[in-house]
């Protein structure tokens, strides 16, 4: 009975993650088993609950500024890269209401496989915000939600570049590459000069983007449900569940932030996020 149960685990394990994976991506760093992936993401849980704040319990705050604004600088750059490439790679020719994924293997079809790997490989390296909290001894801002959100972020940007390397599901990293070029620059100035962190008019619209961001990925996915499209409609409950707790989060801080004139909360960058009065992050880095 033994024998027989495991060889269906192993026949289960080999279906999904092998007949069911493409092969395209099979062979890219952490894409054939998703066992280095969560190695990392237990790491990362481990460290920011546990290994982080013990190291830091009786030592000072590290002075990282400098590393944050390298880091804010590249994530700019990058961040324009993946725009770029999902634009003229894929969605200035793809359709905005059904959109299947190329199966074939050319170079256009690599394209945009590139990019969705580079996406996924820029959510692992965004777990460093995280650590940046811990050793600046900012443990309010490494909260439940900011670790569910990038935790989750490198599990789905994992399977959609394991199991669905393009078409319509491509749309929420093509629009979340742009917003986080606008995020990250702005990041990168209050960085450069902590003295303009009040007075950059434009945070407001940094967070009212965001929320046209979740908007428009929720409308987008949804279009599946109401159209024959050779995508799987098991994505739509996924991304809108997600996208629609997010929104719901960010309108809410939107509102006590810029509408009820609530007494000023805590900043992170100069921009304020639903962390504020839900002792939850969310996105990119907060670095204050």
């Amino acid at each position: 009975m033994a024998p027989q149960f495991l060889d269906s685990i192993r026949e289960g394990y080999d279906t999904m993650f092998h007949k069911w994976g493409d092969p395209r991506t099979s062979n890219l760093p952490l894409m054939g088993s998703p066992f280095p992936t969560l190695f990392i993401l237990f790491c990362y849980l481990r460290f920011v609950n546990v290994w982080g704040p013990n190291f830091m319990r009786n030592r000072r705050a590290f002075n990282l500024d400098r590393i944050i604004i390298v880091y804010n600088l590249l994530n700019v750059l990058v961040s324009a890269w993946l725009f770029y490439e999902a634009w003229d790679g894929a969605w200035k020719e793809y359709s905005y209401t059904c959109q299947p994924v190329d199966w074939t293997d050319n170079p256009k079809s690599r394209r945009i496989i590139r990019a969705m790997y580079v996406y996924f490989l820029v959510k692992v390296i965004e777990l460093v915000d995280t650590v940046f909290f811990i050793l600046r001894k900012k443990l309010n801002q490494a909260s439940y939600l900011h670790i569910y959100h990038h935790t989750g972020m490198v599990m789905l940007s994992w399977g959609g570049t394991k199991w669905l390397p393009g078409g319509h599901g491509t749309f929420l990293g093509f629009i979340n590459s742009f917003v986080h070029v606008v995020m990250y620059s702005y990041y990168l100035i209050t960085a450069l000069y902590p003295q303009y962190k009040q007075n950059i008019w434009w945070k407001k619209y940094i967070t009212q983007m965001q929320m046209i961001q979740f908007a428009m990925i929720i409308i987008h996915s949804m279009q599946l449900l109401f159209r024959e499209c050779d995508y799987p409609k098991f994505t739509v409950p996924i991304v809108v569940s997600q996208n629609a707790y997010m929104f719901l989060l960010f309108f809410r801080f939107y509102l006590s932030a810029y509408v009820m004139k609530k007494p000023q909360q805590p900043q992170t960058n100069g921009v304020q996020h639903p962390a504020a009065d839900t002792k939850a992050a969310t996105g990119g880095p907060k670095q204050s």
